[in-house]
């Protein structure tokens, strides 16, 4: 697993398959290894890297009291640079999302097309706020395995497989402590970035779960109706993990999103 020095820390990412860059951005508290199931599905029409965010995965740990979507964000624009990326397909979940709208806000010469899975451009309720606090107590109190317990009940279909529950297990309580709770604040400090949909002139798919609790079809479609070229894939049974729940829908969506970028005359198969 390559590595790469940027903004003093090291990050971890994964650099697979050739062709144009496709970059995932992971949500939380999960790291690169939930987009294996499309890295394997999309290789043969990317240069699939998906990256270790800040204190995540395998990137060094982090002493930060808050991790911003724009501390994420600044990353990720370093990352590229220094792999002499020049755009990039961004594919984001969850908070990935929130880091890729801050991509679309500040550096959008970096997106060729953008992929909003199972996420939400609208910034926190004071109820979310509040949320977000107690996740933090709960995470120190109870402890990472009860803490992810209670996740998975709301992350994933209650007809998620066992070998999605076990990745998803391994990823929650493999996240540093400190890491968690940084992230849990910079999502709730996250600023509203619905105003900048309508500017987002690239092929986006947003892509939601049919049984996602956290960011539900409504909200996916709320998004769409405001951005300038976007479709919807609300994909049936899944819930708010769709990469892990559902990797070959997922990959059929992103196949067709890419292949309306391509010139015209380059045929580009959007089967699984």
């Amino acid at each position: 697993m390559p590595t790469i020095d940027v903004a003093g820390t090291t990050l971890h990412f994964l650099d697979r398959g050739e062709g144009p860059v496709a970059l995932f951005v992971h949500g939380f508290p999960l790291d690169s290894t939930m987009w294996l199931d499309q890295i394997e599905r999309l290789s043969d029409l990317r240069r699939c890297v998906a990256v270790d965010l800040r204190g995540f995965g395998r990137s060094s740990a982090v002493t930060d009291e808050v991790l911003t979507m724009e501390r994420h964000g600044e990353d990720l624009v370093a990352l590229l640079g220094a792999l002499g990326i020049e755009s990039a397909d961004v594919v984001a979940l969850s908070m990935g999302g929130y880091v890729a709208l801050y991509l679309a806000q500040v550096y959008p010469e970096l997106i060729r097309t953008l992929a909003l899975v199972d996420t939400r451009a609208a910034a926190d309720t004071s109820e979310g706020r509040a949320g977000r606090d107690e996740a933090v107590r709960r995470v120190l109190g109870e402890g990472r395995r009860s803490f992810a317990e209670g996740m998975l009940m709301v992350l994933v279909a209650p007809n998620a497989s066992v070998t999605t529950r076990a990745r998803m297990r391994s990823m929650m309580e493999g996240t540093r402590y400190e890491t968690m709770v940084a992230a849990l604040r910079g999502m709730r400090d996250r600023p509203d970035r619905t105003a900048i949909l309508a500017r987002i002139g690239v092929p986006t798919s947003v892509v939601v779960g049919e049984l996602d609790a956290v960011t539900p079809p409504a909200d996916a479609c709320t998004m769409a109706d405001v951005l300038p070229d976007a479709t919807v894939t609300v994909i049936e049974g899944a819930g708010h993990m769709t990469p892990l729940e559902a990797p070959d829908r997922v990959a059929t969506a992103l196949r067709r999103l890419w292949a309306r970028s391509e010139p015209a005359g380059i045929p580009v198969s959007t089967d699984a």
